[in-house]
């Protein structure tokens, strides 16, 4: 049986093995957004995943969600995350980039007062962090035909900017309530125009990004993340499996490196239904309803479960050698929640290997 230390090619890039680091928001980018020296160390401990897929990433200034995230939309971007996919590819490891749009779940704070966008006039519920503290979010204006149009463009400018970088490839977040699955949503997309209404044009956003991004680098180094049934930020997608399978159904042509599947409590038979109707390659980010298994247990239930490629977060944020302790059955690391956003060195680079414990 395939397991996760068999090498797996996704679109243009061989992996060594079939452990994904997921993407973690960890809110260290420099001033300007930009990615720093410290940011490239970060990535290069942890060069064995298979994949690595980087901390969501603006495609646009209008795209941040909060502080101290990176973007990849100007030139001093693409400069500084040259950096760390030159400090990956020197460890043998592969890197793609998440591409992120809060959309409605930013603040007008991060942008002057200007503000944030989203498919409909709709709050999203709780609050969002911003420069001076947590906020009470507020209504976002809606999105115009031609700026939608505009948004796609910015998808597809920042994927050229990305392989400029170096970057193996570029992931799209449709998931856990950003702008992607907010036009996806019943709740927060109230449009009665092409882009919502039916689960067809809720699922348009979506496709039409994915179409950009994989006409502008090539298919072989696009891939897409969804979070289905997930309720992250005030999110119902009504009918989660008519949903997907339009998706799916809309993107079917593009045969992308591999979707990336974030599976939500209780989900485990329509994570086997889009395996079944996704004939590419399949990423995992797999959740147990029972007691959590430990990582390398999690690990081959999902590949049990027909995932081609298993993505971990919190357990690679805080084990920088994970596939090796994976291969040795642990000892893990405990991941330190306290350190998790903004911050220096401290719960960033500075979780020891196995061979140092």
């Amino acid at each position: 049986m395939t397991n996760l230390f068999e090498p797996i090619s996704v679109g243009a890039t061989k992996l060594a093995n079939r452990i994904a680091m997921a993407p973690m928001t960890r809110n260290r980018a420099g001033e300007g957004e930009i990615a720093t020296p410290l940011m490239a160390e970060y990535y290069r401990q942890r060069a064995s995943a298979g994949l690595i897929v980087t901390e969501a990433t603006q495609p646009s200034r209008l795209g941040q969600g909060y502080p101290a995230t990176p973007g990849l939309h100007t030139d001093e971007h693409v400069e500084s995350w040259t950096q760390v996919t030159e400090a990956v590819h020197a460890e043998g490891g592969a890197i793609y980039v998440q591409l992120m749009h809060a959309g409605r779940v930013a603040h007008p704070e991060l942008f002057g007062g200007e503000p944030q966008l989203g498919p409909s006039p709709v709050v999203a519920p709780g609050q969002s962090m911003t420069p001076s503290g947590m906020k009470d979010n507020v209504a976002p204006r809606e999105l115009t035909d031609a700026e939608i149009h505009e948004v796609i463009a910015d998808f597809a400018d920042s994927a050229r900017k990305a392989i400029d970088a170096g970057f193996d490839g570029v992931e799209l977040h449709g998931a856990n309530g950003y702008l992607i699955q907010q036009f996806l949503s019943v709740s927060a997309n109230t449009r009665t125009d092409q882009w919502g209404g039916s689960a067809a044009n809720r699922a348009r956003f979506a496709a039409e990004v994915t179409h950009a991004v994989a006409k502008a680098v090539g298919p072989e180094r696009t891939a897409l993340r969804i979070s289905p049934t997930a309720s992250y930020q005030g999110i119902d997608e009504g009918d989660s499996a008519e949903l997907y399978r339009e998706l799916l159904s809309q993107i079917s042509g593009v045969p992308l490196a591999f979707l990336h599947v974030i599976e939500a409590p209780g989900q485990r038979e329509l994570t086997k239904q889009l395996r079944a109707d996704w004939s590419g390659k399949l990423m995992l980010n797999p959740h147990r309803d029972v007691e959590p298994l430990p990582p390398h247990e999690a690990g081959r239930d999902a590949i049990e479960a027909g995932a081609d490629i298993v993505s971990f977060g919190s357990s690679f944020l805080a084990n920088p050698d994970l596939p090796a302790r994976l291969a040795a059955e642990g000892p893990y690391n405990p991941a330190d929640h306290a350190t998790f956003y903004g911050g220096d060195h401290a719960g960033y680079t500075d979780y020891p290997a196995l061979k140092d414990a």
